[in-house]
């Protein structure tokens, strides 16, 4: 499958590795690919290019940057090059503000997420949220006692979230599908409190983990 990953940070370059481990032919977008220069040169076999061009090069495509810069990358990217595609949204609408206690800042609130933004900015765009709550060293192949954890997802077309949950068994991850795209309201804060214990007590390598029962 093609993989295009919009962004230059530490999740964006974490995923997009991943997609290589595991056999996809996977493009990087970037406003300066000079920011890619090391991983490009670690990873001969990926791409590199400007965020439309990799949105277009996509079957699949991963939106991977800072939630208060992820309308003006969709924007960059273009939405006849996202159009009908799978769209991953790994974004937290994280405020410029410090945490209070531990406790991360968002300039959203509990009835309107960031995802459900991008979904009205981008009609015909199949967003999925993913790959929020966790930090990137354990986004893929994440490795713990108690077995798989647990990756909670939503979005609005089910197709798109079949392929995004093919591509989470991939990486390892047990997959729970919330719903529609109003249950990011409820994914969204995940980040808030994957994030206190490190903010806390600086302990950063845990994941979230859905038990059933039996009966």
């Amino acid at each position: 499958m093609k993989i295009g990953v919009l962004g230059s940070g530490d999740v964006a370059k974490t995923l997009a590795s991943g997609f290589l481990q595991h056999g996809h032919d996977t493009m990087v977008g970037t406003r300066d690919t000079q920011k890619l220069a090391q991983w490009a040169g670690d990873h001969p076999q990926g791409r590199t290019g400007s965020f439309a061009e990799t949105a277009a090069f996509g079957d699949v495509v991963v939106l991977a940057v800072k939630g208060d810069a992820a309308a003006a990358v969709l924007d960059a990217a273009g939405a006849a090059n996202l159009a009908g595609k799978p769209v991953i949204d790994t974004t937290n609408p994280i405020a410029d503000a410090p945490p209070d206690n531990g406790v991360l800042r968002f300039f959203t609130n509990l009835d309107d997420s960031l995802l459900e933004r991008h979904q009205r900015q981008f009609a015909g765009v199949h967003f999925v949220k993913a790959f929020n709550s966790v930090g990137n060293n354990r986004m893929v192949n994440p490795q713990f006692p108690g077995g798989k954890p647990t990756m909670f997802i939503c979005g609005n077309d089910a197709g798109a979230k079949q392929t995004v949950g093919g591509l989470l068994d991939q990486f390892g991850w047990e997959v729970a599908d919330m719903g529609t795209a109003e249950a990011a309201r409820a994914i969204e804060p995940l980040c808030m409190l994957w994030c206190i214990p490190g903010f806390l007590r600086n302990e950063w390598t845990h994941a979230f983990k859905l038990l059933h029962s039996s009966t």
